[in-house]
């Protein structure tokens, strides 16, 4: 009797067993086999072909039935416990650190969108003339006053000394109309005291000429003496007259010697000007560092001839800032005083603490040099940045920072600990 290796239903293996019954070989017409002298099973995927299983004697009354997830689930936990407790534990501080590390992060608000800002500026002379020092070099810390460049001066020098001289002829001129003032105030004196004389002999004269009237008149004068001492009283009238007109005169001489020391006062202050002028100019020829700062890009050199308004060098000075361009939906709980923790990517180990100086009334585009305008064309609605200003409250002194150096600032908009920052004070 021969032994059929697989039996296929509908082209697929199957293992089992079907109720016996009789079947033909085809080898040899006419002889009959009993079903259960039949071992038959499906090969296993990776199962070499000569590997075969027992037949089983006693086949099952029905197929059994497939395994579900939730049977392998509970045979996995049973088979590993130690792995099955160690990844939910895993789970769980994941799940736990998820929200921890939220809770934190809405505490603040961060960019990469900023850098450190100054008000640098170009240093350039104000007068012309040949560089004779330069006493600093690129990237030299320079504290207020302290000299930058030194221009010739000899030119200058010799304009404040004549302007120094005319200042001189102006109060001399001064002091000579004040001494001719002096001299005309004693011709004014001398004047009145002609006038006064005048005016006595006047009196006398008028006394004179009324008692020889009455004599001529009574017959006991002479009419001569009477016309005699009339003719004394005009001329004693004439001469009061002639003093006061002198004296009128010497007074108006003095109004013309206070015109003249009024001009004298102005030519005095224009020399004084002038003076003060050339003390500028003078001045002008040291170029000195207006606040403390750092020289960069240097570009002077002693016998260069310097004009007026061309650059010497840049000036950064100390006062630096941070402006973070932060998106405008990240604005609505940032406060000016706000604190901020400052990340400097050329200091990555060091952490500076500022705060929020002010937050820009508009974006940044509403302020640049070309606008956008979003009432013509086609409207894209992107979200704005704006700039804030950031004030550092410890900047650091022992390394070089200046206008462009990246920096990633983190802004603490709710001053509320956090769930992590409550864990942490605990613990």
């Amino acid at each position: 009797m021969s032994e059929h290796n697989v039996l296929e239903r509908n082209g697929e293996g199957f293992d089992g067993f079907e109720s016996p019954r009789s079947v033909s070989d085809p080898r040899e017409p006419g002889v009959e086999f009993d079903q259960q002298d039949v071992t038959a099973r499906a090969r296993l995927p990776d199962e070499e072909p000569a590997a075969r299983a027992p037949a089983s004697t006693n086949p099952p009354e029905a197929v059994r039935p497939q395994a579900t997830d939730r049977d392998h689930r509970a045979g996995f936990l049973r088979r590993r416990p130690v792995v099955s407790a160690i990844g939910a534990m895993l789970l769980a501080s994941a799940i736990a650190g998820g929200y921890l590390y939220l809770d934190h992060a809405r505490h603040f608000e961060s960019t990469d969108d900023a850098f450190i800002a100054a008000r640098q500026f170009s240093i350039a002379p104000k007068v012309s003339g040949y560089i004779t020092a330069v006493p600093v070099t690129d990237n030299q810390h320079v504290k207020a006053g302290d000299v930058i460049a030194r221009i010739d001066d000899r030119d200058f020098r010799t304009a404040l000394e004549q302007a120094q001289a005319q200042v001189a002829a102006a109060q001399a001129n001064i002091e000579n109309i004040d001494a001719q003032l002096d001299v005309q105030q004693a011709q004014i004196s001398t004047n009145q005291a002609q006038v006064d004389q005048a005016q006595a002999a006047l009196v006398f004269a008028q006394q004179q000429a009324e008692r020889f009237q009455h004599l001529e008149r009574t017959g006991y004068g002479t009419v001569q003496n009477a016309q005699q001492f009339t003719s004394q009283l005009h001329q004693q009238q004439a001469a009061l007259l002639s003093a006061q007109a002198t004296l009128k005169l010497a007074n108006r001489q003095v109004e013309s010697l206070k015109a003249q020391r009024k001009s004298a006062t102005a030519s005095l202050a224009q020399a004084q000007a002038q003076r003060d002028q050339a003390q500028l100019n003078l001045s002008y020829t040291t170029v000195t560092a207006a606040q403390p700062g750092r020289v960069v890009d240097l570009s002077v050199a002693t016998g260069q001839f310097a004009q007026p308004g061309n650059s010497l060098t840049m000036f950064v000075p100390d006062q630096i800032w941070v402006t973070a361009n932060f998106k405008e939906n990240e604005l609505d709980h940032m406060r000016p005083g706000d604190p901020v923790t400052l990340a400097i990517d050329a200091y990555p180990e060091r952490e500076i603490h500022g705060h929020i100086e002010s937050v820009q009334p508009g974006s940044g585009t509403a302020f640049s040099l070309l606008p956008a305008q979003n009432a013509t064309g086609n409207f894209v609605k992107i979200v704005q940045r704006v700039p804030v200003k950031i004030d550092m409250d410890n900047p650091p002194t022992d390394v070089a920072l200046g206008p462009g150096m990246s920096v990633v600032p983190t802004a603490r908009i709710d001053p509320r600990p956090s769930l992590y920052e409550r864990l942490r004070s605990y613990l």
